[in-house]
């Protein structure tokens, strides 16, 4: 009896693996230290209140049971933002049909980036809305959880207040727990194909 007790167990164990055999790491603090087992208290993304490019109210609410892909940007930037928004289109086009991902562009410049001009940009970016939520809100609702939640500037190794402009080309995988689970970069094709795997990996989990 102990013996299939040990063989039901083991069988259980390898079912409840991913296909891939891989399994992604946890992240709590800024330097991404990658952790392997979860406490109590684990870091997760707080909750929210944002607005969408149709002018709806946006929450953590909206985001449960998904595994969203979160980045930071702005309409008016000439530089690497268009190549993030090309990245994300990437994303939406192999995603598109799966309900299970949500995609997230946070404005820094939300001042700016009113309804009206989200928008315009969404219409010139090819931006599906049910798969493609561009945010605005408060400004320090922004910052707060770009700095001190999704860790994206985990390059610039010190933490900044809303003061000093927020621009970083980092994506952040987010599982449905909204949990961290990994940092990507935008800008990077090659990074991107992996952020592609990853999300196939948390799919299975």
């Amino acid at each position: 009896m102990k013996y299939v007790f040990i063989l039901l167990a083991g069988i259980l164990m390898f079912a409840c693996q991913p296909k891939s055999g891989r399994t992604l790491p946890y992240y709590d603090t800024p330097d991404f230290t990658p952790k392997w087992v979860l406490s109590d208290d684990f870091h997760t993304i707080r909750p929210f209140s944002l607005v969408n490019q149709n002018n709806e109210t946006f929450t953590e609410a909206d985001i449960e049971g998904k595994i969203c892909v979160v980045d930071f940007f702005f309409t008016s930037c000439p530089g690497i933002c268009p190549r993030m928004a090309a990245s994300m289109n990437d994303l939406q086009k192999e995603f598109l049909a799966d309900d299970n991902i949500q995609l997230l562009s946070h404005s820094v410049t939300p001042d700016y980036d009113s309804v009206a001009v989200l928008q315009r940009y969404a219409a010139d970016k090819g931006v599906d809305f049910n798969k493609w939520k561009l945010l605005t809100g408060s400004r320090s609702e922004i910052y707060d959880l770009g700095r001190k939640y999704y860790f994206v500037e985990e390059d610039e190794g010190i933490m900044r207040d809303e003061d000093y402009f927020l621009h970083t080309e980092n994506f952040v995988l987010i599982d449905k727990q909204r949990h961290i689970r990994g940092i990507y970069n935008g800008l990077d094709p090659g990074s991107i194909k992996s952020l592609i795997a990853d999300i196939k990996v948390l799919e299975e989990e």
